[in-house]
């Protein structure tokens, strides 16, 4: 057992504030699925570690928000009434605020509570990050150079396909036979599209699949046609669908963004990293004079105590 499964299932206590457990959970849940998101594959191997950026997130939060509640002075009603129809605004009008949310007129009190503290928070970030410098050309320019594959188009491309759906298990080994056959003629210069016309299960209009990039379709698929060269022709290979032959038509090498496209991108991309980490020294500091501590559950009383 990792050190965070023993204190996952405990409230957080943050100078004297209760953090409850669900909290804590539902920022791990949402860590864990980002990851997962980024690999296609389950990340249970590395829960401790989401537990403890979990843990780190919410206390960083809390400490940001008790140090926004001490110092910022309170909003004004009209301020937080701006926040408030900003809020609506961006979800498409009141009605449609409260359906989304799943909240009703009568709990708006709780929303401008919520609105005030959140625009003390947003002061305080502000108020922290004043003072950052706007960076410069080199800066710019040498950020770009360092991250180029961030700012470069993907690799993309095209191809048709002909398609063989096995219903039957007994079928494949015929299908696959018949496939073979027309590799043989396509190696040999037949022309793709009327061979796929007349033995793809697919219509004419889905032979030629047009552009693709990577994570557009099938992992299968893009695994051999973009490990092909224009023009060549695949082995047949297998999907959860059936059996396929493919070729490439076209290639788009990804190539890096112009300077100037990305020039925007970059600043705000240097300003949003240059405040993080002037809110984390600011966090650092709190952190220091900060008691967190997690709340033991009680032990549940046995009635057989009592006999």
């Amino acid at each position: 057992m990792g050190f965070y499964d023993g204190i996952f299932g405990m409230p957080l206590l943050i100078n004297g504030q209760t953090i409850d457990d669900s909290a804590i959970d539902q920022e791990f849940s949402a860590i864990k699925a980002h990851y997962e998101s980024l690999s296609s594959i389950s990340c249970c191997e590395r829960d401790d570690e989401f537990r403890g950026y979990a843990k780190e997130n919410i206390t960083f939060r809390a400490l940001l928000t008790q140090e926004a509640e001490r110092t910022i002075p309170e909003p004004s009603d009209e301020e937080v009434s701006r926040a408030f129809q900003k809020l609506k605004d961006e979800h498409g009008g009141s009605d449609q605020f409260y359906a989304n949310m799943g909240l009703v007129p009568d709990q708006d009190e709780l929303i401008r509570d919520d609105l005030r503290l959140n625009l003390k928070v947003e002061s305080l970030r502000e108020k922290t990050c004043s003072a950052l410098a706007t960076p410069t050309e080199e800066e710019c320019r040498s950020f770009y150079d360092q991250n180029i594959e961030q700012y470069s188009e993907e690799e993309e491309v095209r191809a048709s396909h002909i398609f063989k759906s096995v219903r039957k298990t007994e079928e494949r080994e015929t299908i696959f036979k018949n496939l073979c056959e027309v590799r043989q003629k396509l190696v040999g210069g037949a022309d793709f599209n009327q061979l796929a016309c007349k033995h793809s299960d697919k219509p004419e209009e889905e032979i030629d699949l047009g552009f693709f990039k990577r994570g557009e379709l099938m992992d299968e698929f893009e695994i051999v046609t973009f490990s092909m060269q224009t023009g060549e022709i695949s082995p047949i290979f297998a999907t959860p669908h059936g059996f396929h032959l493919a070729k490439v038509t076209e290639r788009k090498t990804g190539s890096p963004k112009p300077f100037k496209s990305v020039r925007e991108n970059i600043e705000a991309e240097i300003i949003a990293q240059r405040q993080d980490a002037k809110l984390q020294k600011l966090v650092d500091e709190l952190k220091k004079s900060a008691k967190v501590e997690y709340i033991e559950p009680e032990e549940p009383i046995n009635s057989q105590d009592h006999n």
